[in-house]
């Protein structure tokens, strides 16, 4: 598949992270993953909430923000942590797939933080990535540590509503973004070290089968963050090519969303009236805006 010539949407600025707000300090995040290098944040995990904000988190300062429908910044929480994905609860609570703790809750009322499945039979997490809420309160979500092509041993969870653990994958090279299909009968998930994302068909019986592998890329890192609309096209954030790719529901490239400034293009979330997309742009602490209209099919 060639992406070059995949058609062309453009992105604008949507918001960017205020001067005020940015800490140009290395941290211990910045020495793993930049070499040590002052990051002044690195933004990942567009959510929604019912009142129209849209909150991220910032990964190298443990800090979740949310930015309100007035285009206004805050620091809603800050802990000793990597925060990663982001996903609503139905009670209006957020989940928080961080790194070094696991999954952790946050009231948006207070910014209180606490834990909320830290760990798995005693045994700590790799480092959890990103998570998604299913329509029936399952929680869906990857833990990548350092896992690669190197070393496939990341996992896909799902933690049912009633309290149970079921590894659904455990031979991941770097799982990270997730997202169901509109009829839940299917996971896809992004395999970052493997550029490409994988398809997981949930059986009946709660287990999986036939995974296989939905769409390939390239490049020096690989699939991020994903989301998908009501249709089953699957938007796929490139963390190094700058571009969001439009995959149809049966695997055919439609469209590519470039950015507008910078290339490391993380995580990407429909707007709540499904007619644009918000993309977070991590280095230059950016969220872009695309537009987006769902194409018809024969």
């Amino acid at each position: 598949m060639t992406y070059f010539n995949w058609p062309i949407i453009e992105t604008t600025i949507f918001a960017e992270m205020p001067a005020r707000l940015r800490r140009p300090v290395p941290t211990e995040w910045s020495c793993a993953n930049k070499g040590g290098a002052p990051v002044d944040c690195f933004l990942e995990g567009p959510c929604w909430d019912a009142h129209g904000n849209l909150w991220l988190v910032d990964i190298p300062h443990g800090r979740i923000l949310r930015v309100s429908a007035q285009g206004d910044w805050d620091v809603a929480a800050e802990y000793d942590g990597e925060p990663n994905g982001l996903a609503l609860r139905h009670d209006g609570t957020l989940l928080i797939a961080d790194y070094k703790n696991g999954l952790l809750s946050l009231d948006p009322a207070t910014g209180a933080v606490t834990p909320f499945l830290t760990r798995r039979n005693s045994e700590r997490f790799k480092g959890p990535n990103d998570l998604i809420v299913a329509r029936n309160g399952d929680v869906y979500f990857t833990d990548q540590g350092q896992t690669g092509l190197h070393d496939p041993t990341g996992r896909v969870y799902r933690l049912r509503a009633d309290g149970r653990l079921d590894c659904l994958l455990a031979n991941g090279p770097s799982p990270n973004g997730l997202v169901l299909t509109p009829d839940e009968s299917a996971l896809f998930v992004a395999m970052t070290r493997d550029n490409a994302v994988w398809r997981l068909p949930l059986l009946a019986d709660g287990s999986t089968s036939k995974v296989g592998r939905f769409a390939q890329f390239y490049g020096t890192s690989g699939p991020d963050g994903m989301a998908m609309d009501a249709a089953g096209h699957l938007f796929v954030a490139h963390a190094s090519l700058g571009a969001v790719f439009v995959v149809s529901p049966h695997g055919e490239p439609l469209a590519r969303i470039t950015s507008c400034k910078g290339r490391t293009t993380t995580n990407v979330a429909l707007t709540p009236d499904g007619r644009s997309l918000v993309i977070t742009e991590s280095a230059t602490g950016t969220v872009l805006r695309a537009p987006w209209s769902a194409p018809h099919h024969d």
